[in-house]
């Protein structure tokens, strides 16, 4: 894993990215529908400011987030950001995002954070947000019709994809496989990227970014070029989710 700083300037970079898509739209347009059900793009980043808010409350005062202090209401998070202008919206996410980093970025070495889910690092929460914008921008992308250019941040993305595996198998009610795939993708710069052992049974391979797609299902399996060598392995890209949560429906195939 990449250390804090590094994990820091990628999700600094990947709000970054995601605000250049967003700030040029006049106000009419943060109302348009994205590919989550209910959710138009002005849903959409508010909810990553309601998350980054929550993380700025786990990061600097840990006390007050399993005191009760943190909301858990995730569909009026991304609501409540509806009902004032997009001007207000995007200044909001701005400064949370920058809240957020710096928050991140004191946290002494060894702390775990309380989260939704299990304790974290400072650098498995920054992982987190970043995916999380990623997969967010990917809705706000593709409703505008918009391409972006892929980047190596996807490592980060991938990274979640790779170690959410047991928790994909058990929240569809099963039991993971024993051993460990080999996932090999190849980055958007041309390296190739790789999890576990070099002499696994069965494997995953293809390009980095039609994995992130499928794990933050962003995508159909059907429309990504990933190959699944073992039952196993084929098994689990039917059911990969990076995200926290309940498993989700998915993506239509688009052809």
């Amino acid at each position: 894993m990449p250390d804090l700083s590094s994990l820091l300037a990628d999700l600094t970079a990947e709000g970054e990215s995601l605000d250049a898509l967003v700030a040029p739209l006049p106000a009419d347009r943060w109302a348009v529908p994205t590919p989550a059900e209910g959710w138009t793009i002005a849903h959409q980043i508010s909810h990553l400011a309601w998350t980054d808010d929550q993380a700025v409350m786990a990061a600097a005062d840990p006390g007050a987030f399993t005191s009760g202090q943190a909301r858990v209401d995730v569909d009026e998070g991304a609501a409540e950001g509806t009902r004032v202008p997009p001007a207000a919206l995007l200044a909001r996410w701005r400064d949370g995002r920058r809240r957020m980093v710096e928050a991140l970025a004191a946290v002494p070495p060894g702390t775990r954070l309380p989260w939704y889910g299990p304790p974290m690092s400072a650098a498995s929460m920054a992982t987190a947000r970043i995916m999380e914008t990623w997969a967010h921008g990917q809705d706000v992308a593709d409703a505008l019709g918009a391409e972006r250019e892929p980047t190596d941040r996807l490592r980060n993305v991938a990274h979640i994809g790779v170690r959410t595996r047991d928790f994909a198998y058990r929240n569809n009610g099963l039991e993971p496989p024993a051993e460990e795939f080999l996932v090999v993708l190849t980055s958007p710069s041309g390296q190739e990227w790789s999890w576990g052992p070099a002499g696994a049974a069965q494997s995953v391979t293809g390009p980095a970014l039609d994995f992130c797609l499928l794990a933050t299902q962003r995508r159909h399996r059907s429309d990504l070029a990933l190959t699944a060598d073992g039952p196993d392995a084929d098994r689990w890209l039917d059911l990969a989710q990076a995200f926290a949560g309940p498993s989700g429906g998915g993506r239509a195939p688009l052809t």
